[in-house]
């Protein structure tokens, strides 16, 4: 999607709250309409920046969430911030001060995080939103079929890719010398694997889903079973002087986005419908929305002692495919780069 520079910053809670189907924020039309949700109280909310990325299938209960007045109803003002697609212009919106907190994949945030990052991981989303998908003429059926083919992603360091080298390891598979990982435009890869130029795609939700249904593909793998069983994928992350300032206010943030998420767990298609009047997912019909967000892990949301445990056996994965230092200490980072909003 593009979008200028003063159309991304300007996603505020209020513009959402206004958005209709009609002018939803992928058109960026700027044509408001009626509220959803106007709370009752008595003076300024606190305004906390959350950065996302809008079309994202797993970032839609943070739009639904401001949409539909869950931030709100914990006294808070959150203001939407596109940040981009990728964990890199994540970073540098917290690191810039275009955002207070933003919502990323572990495997995007631990990197910068080892490297001393300020920012801490507070609260969990959700688990499961990457697919690997091999086409049927790949005969390719299980994990163990892999070793010798093409995957395709779209980056040489994407989450899908960093995530299914997890998936390899642990199976036996060397994820470099024991398959070929061919880099593809962002929205090529399910077309690569179709005519043949790779075997396997590695994916994000909901693109991933798209070119599973458009090209016949074999799931394979995904991050919420096997290895990630149990798994956590995406986290919220505060950067260090607004997390100083304002412990109050996360926590009550963690409570609204834990609320929110148990919600749409209950009524994926109350987020379907949201999703698709507001955002317009290309080429997406309704029932493929309510499948694709009826299938994510909503209920996983670890916070306290449960996010540091599921933040260390992320790195110690992070550690087996040589994301991470050899001589980093995954409980110990872990328990740096977290705070515990509950104690």
């Amino acid at each position: 999607m593009t979008r200028s520079k003063s159309q991304s910053a300007g996603l505020s809670r209020r513009t959402l709250l206004k958005a209709t189907g009609a002018a939803g924020l992928a058109a960026s039309s700027g044509v408001l309409a009626s509220q959803i949700y106007s709370p009752a109280i008595a003076g300024p909310l606190p305004k906390v920046r959350l950065a996302w990325t809008e079309v994202a299938a797993c970032h839609s209960p943070l739009g639904f969430g401001v949409a539909k007045g869950f931030y709100a109803k914990h006294d808070l003002d959150v203001e939407l911030f596109y940040q981009g697609a990728s964990g890199q212009t994540l970073i540098q919106a917290l690191a810039t001060s275009k955002a207070d907190v933003g919502a990323g994949l572990i495997g995007d945030w631990l990197k910068p995080l080892e490297q001393g990052f300020d920012v801490k991981l507070f609260v969990g989303s959700h688990g499961g939103c990457q697919r690997l998908l091999a086409s049927k003429a790949s005969g390719v059926t299980d994990i163990a079929g892999v070793k010798g083919k093409t995957i395709a992603s779209y980056d040489v360091v994407s989450p899908p890719k960093v995530a299914f080298q997890v998936t390899l390891a642990k199976a036996g598979i060397d994820p470099e010398n024991d398959v070929t990982w061919k880099v593809v435009p962002f929205d090529l890869v399910g077309a690569a694997v179709n005519r043949g130029d790779a075997d396997i795609a590695a994916h994000l939700d909901p693109w991933a889903y798209s070119i599973e249904k458009k090209f016949d593909l074999v799931k394979i793998a995904d991050t919420q079973t096997g290895v990630y069983e149990g798994h956590v994928c995406c986290v919220l992350g505060a950067n260090g002087p607004f997390l100083n300032a304002n412990k109050d206010a996360l926590r009550r943030l963690a409570q609204a986005n834990i609320e929110v998420h148990d919600y749409v767990a209950a009524h994926p298609d109350e987020l379907a419908k949201w999703y698709l009047d507001t955002l317009k997912p290309a080429g997406l019909t309704l029932a493929e929305l309510t499948e694709i967000l009826g299938s994510f892990v909503l209920h996983n949301h670890p916070i306290g002692q449960p996010l540091v445990e599921q933040i260390r056996q992320t790195a110690e994965d992070l550690k087996l495919v040589k994301v991470l230092d050899p001589g980093t200490d995954p409980k110990a980072l872990a328990e740096r780069v977290t705070v515990n909003l509950l104690a």
